[in-house]
């Protein structure tokens, strides 16, 4: 995932004790006005070099997938992180150039050296200071978007939708491996189960979002109805399960409502109404029915649902293209 291996975003204190640390050093290592050149070379070296690291490995976020962008920004919000970013290569490029300034003012005067040295670490920490809020917007950004869940936005995608205590999850569970991939993440408090499996060699996710496509969108807060924006991106097909006997607590025309207003929302990506618990009840007209708990027809909606999908991977080479 594109957030998970960025690197430990350092504070601003760490970095000063860093750079005037390894700068101490390498002062003693040297004597007189030699010794003040190489702290200030070593400190401004080390501030710069750090703080272009944590700019520089963060992704564009205009080349990201749409997907991770707009989860992103309904957690951290994208603009405010970009500033902050830009504040922090900022503070590199002037570090690097306070570095060069104060070692030009060396006269070689050991004592006045140590005065312009001492002038120039002030200088150097006064930039990193600045940029202090700016360290610990982007070091907690890293923080939850770490979290976010391993998705491929490339891999054809199926999403599970529906009304709780309908069989979603049981359903997830039946058909992969999702049990060992549940986790929670910023936007819902229930974990969200990430699942594959293959059809044809073609490999599969399946997705389940408790906490988001189980209730109408006037009851999610806005983090949860941006993340659910991003779902329309990455959904190539929709299992919408409903429960028409009314075990699950809902009335049925709640449900169906729900289905038409994700529908809706999802724009073109095909949602299929999937009638679980059909061994108690059947009364729903929907285009396929399974009971998970007998394992009654589940591989024939996974199957529906593959054909909803339509995928249809990408060849090396076209009908008479071959060498």
């Amino acid at each position: 995932m594109i957030f998970e291996t960025l690197p430990t975003t350092p504070t601003s204190e760490e970095l000063i004790d860093k750079a005037f640390s390894r700068a101490a050093r390498a002062g003693r290592a040297k004597s007189g006005a030699e010794a003040q050149q190489s702290m200030l070379q070593t400190a401004s070296n080390i501030l710069s070099d750090n703080l272009q690291n944590v700019a520089a490995e963060w992704p564009d976020f205009d080349d990201i997938d749409p997907f991770y962008y707009e989860l992103a920004d309904a957690i951290v919000d994208v603009d405010e992180l970009r500033q902050s970013l830009s504040e922090i290569q900022w503070a590199s490029r002037k570090t690097h150039n306070l570095g060069r300034e104060y070692q030009g003012k060396l006269t070689g005067d050991a004592d006045a050296d140590r005065k312009i040295r001492k002038q120039g670490f002030a200088r150097l920490a006064d930039v990193v200071e600045e940029v202090e809020d700016d360290l610990l917007r982007v070091g907690e950004a890293h923080q939850d978007l770490r979290r976010l869940p391993d998705i491929d936005p490339d891999e054809p995608t199926i999403v599970v939708a529906g009304y709780p205590n309908v069989g979603k999850s049981s359903f997830v569970n039946a058909v992969t491996n999702a049990r060992n991939e549940i986790a929670e993440y910023p936007f819902t408090t229930k974990g969200v189960r990430v699942g594959h499996f293959e059809r044809e060699r073609i490999r599969y996710q399946i997705v389940d979002t408790p906490g988001l496509l189980d209730r109408p969108e006037d009851e999610r807060n806005d983090i949860e109805n941006q993340a659910v924006s991003a779902l329309t991106h990455l959904a190539d097909a929709i299992v919408f399960v409903v429960d028409a006997s009314g075990y699950c607590g809902y009335p049925l025309d709640a449900q169906l409502e729900l289905r038409d207003a994700l529908a809706d929302r999802f724009g073109d990506v095909d949602v299929l109404t999937v009638c679980n618990k059909s061994d108690l009840s059947t009364d729903v007209d929907a285009d396929a029915y399974m009971s998970v708990e007998s394992g009654e027809n589940v591989e024939g909606v996974l199957d529906a649902a593959v054909e909803a999908v339509g995928y249809e991977p990408e060849l090396p080479f076209e009908d008479g293209e071959r060498s």
